[in-house]
């Protein structure tokens, strides 16, 4: 379905009296209103295609009806959310899940609700029916050269796809370890990935970049052949300059400090990007925001602080995605809250007073800084953000007219109730 922009126009009129209020009582604060919004404008994030059915788990999965059925559906649910937040401008696909059939056709699709495609991503972690050989104990670090030679082509044909969709890079995750001790040889498994990252490499276009994204456990769980953050910047360092470490923020155990994984691999050039959930446990694939928010704003300040350093544009130098996909929300209201979770942090990060707070930890004033993040952190910035999306022509509040036009109903009437997203 696709939202008519008077039904925007409709809900901003009712709700802008309000809304200037409370932007006027904020922005009286900000010194400079007018370039964060111009920030936050500019700043989009990808939603990939696997999030916008419901989720689930191994002991079962409850569909809530009216989910896509074809990369064409997910392509309008994306312009659907697009449209009532004018930050989510792009797709992220995953491939066999989302083979195009005609990739001009679909870019003109896409281009239609204003969106392009983001970085592909490969599927090592599945048996597909037509595969030759089992990636049951692995894919690029498999004792079989056979095997990892199906997942190499495997990664080699997605980014066939990507460049005939106008993406950039390839994102790889590896579900490749072991589940017990003495199963496998760690360091030859971890040169085999190696040696088969360096072919998915050299098949690159000069223009794209490799991201290898790194997971504590599971679905392996004694060993993960790309565990962690130093062993991913190890790989992409060995590559070459268009490898580069993605972050997911669920692939950490419990208390690691993100913020400065982020802060040194950006250090480096070799922060790829970011895939963007929250967890209490593990990868629990969480609203964005909805248990550590604060963390949130940590490892935004960081980014922010980093990249101003390096003269990086925020909106595009790296990867920005969510991979949140939980199982008792309705797929596109936990995407918009997401986002605007995101969001939030980057707004509340662009309010920290970094000349203030060098002061500070130059003079070892502990409590001087941390006055200025909770300053920050504390301001309610979401009336800059509903400030931004009106000027964007988006709606001043997204969820709630998602909610007010029955749009989940709609697309129920259309899809069916028993409509199930293809992938997860």
């Amino acid at each position: 379905m696709e939202l008519g922009k008077h039904l925007i126009e409709e809900h901003n009129q009712s709700l802008l009296n309000t809304h200037k209020r409370k932007f006027d009582f904020v922005a009286e604060g900000v010194s400079d209103v007018e370039g964060v919004i111009k920030k936050l404008i500019d700043f989009q994030i990808a939603i990939p295609s696997w999030a916008l059915g419901t989720g689930g788990t191994r002991f079962g999965r409850f569909s809530g009806g009216g989910e896509p059925r074809s990369l064409e559906e997910k392509i309008a649910d994306v312009g659907l959310i697009h449209a009532l937040n004018k930050s989510s401008n792009s797709i992220s696909l995953h491939i066999p899940w989302d083979i195009p059939e005609n990739a001009t056709e679909i870019k003109a699709y896409a281009s239609h609700f204003g969106l392009h495609f983001d970085a592909v991503n490969s599927n090592t972690f599945q048996d597909q029916p037509s595969q030759a050989h089992s990636y049951k104990y692995g894919s690029l670090h498999h004792v079989d050269k056979a095997v990892r030679q199906q997942a190499i082509e495997h990664n080699i044909e997605v980014i066939k796809y990507g460049a005939e969709l106008d993406s950039k890079a390839l994102s790889v995750w590896l579900s490749d370890g072991s589940n017990f001790p003495g199963q496998l040889n760690m360091r030859g498994a971890f040169e085999r990935t190696l040696d088969s990252l360096q072919h998915i490499y050299e098949a690159l276009p000069n223009d794209w970049k490799v991201w290898v994204e790194y997971k504590p456990y599971e679905p392996n769980f004694y060993s993960t052949t790309i565990g962690d953050w130093g062993q991913s910047y190890l790989l992409s360092s060995k590559l070459g300059e268009k490898a580069q470490t993605l972050v997911d923020l669920g692939h950490h155990l419990g208390s690691t400090n993100i913020e400065q994984i982020v802060s040194l691999l950006l250090m480096e050039g070799k922060l790829a990007g970011f895939h963007f959930n929250d967890s209490k446990y593990g990868d629990d694939d969480l609203t964005v925001g909805s248990i550590n928010p604060y963390q949130l704003f940590l490892i935004f300040n960081e980014l922010v602080e980093g990249m101003d350093a390096r003269g990086m544009n925020h909106a595009t130098a790296i990867g920005w995605m969510i991979d949140a996909s939980h199982n008792v929300k309705d797929p596109i209201e936990d995407l918009l809250q997401s986002v605007e979770a995101i969001k939030i942090a980057y707004a509340q990060a662009l309010l920290v007073d970094q000349p203030a707070l060098v002061q500070a930890q130059q003079d070892n004033d502990v409590v001087q800084a941390q006055e200025i993040l909770q300053q920050a952190y504390r301001t309610d910035v979401r009336p800059i953000l509903a400030e931004a999306r009106l000027r964007a022509g988006g709606a001043i509040q997204p969820l709630a007219l998602f909610r007010g036009t029955a749009a989940r109903n709609q697309l129920i009437q259309e899809r069916g109730l028993k409509a199930v997203s293809t992938g997860l």
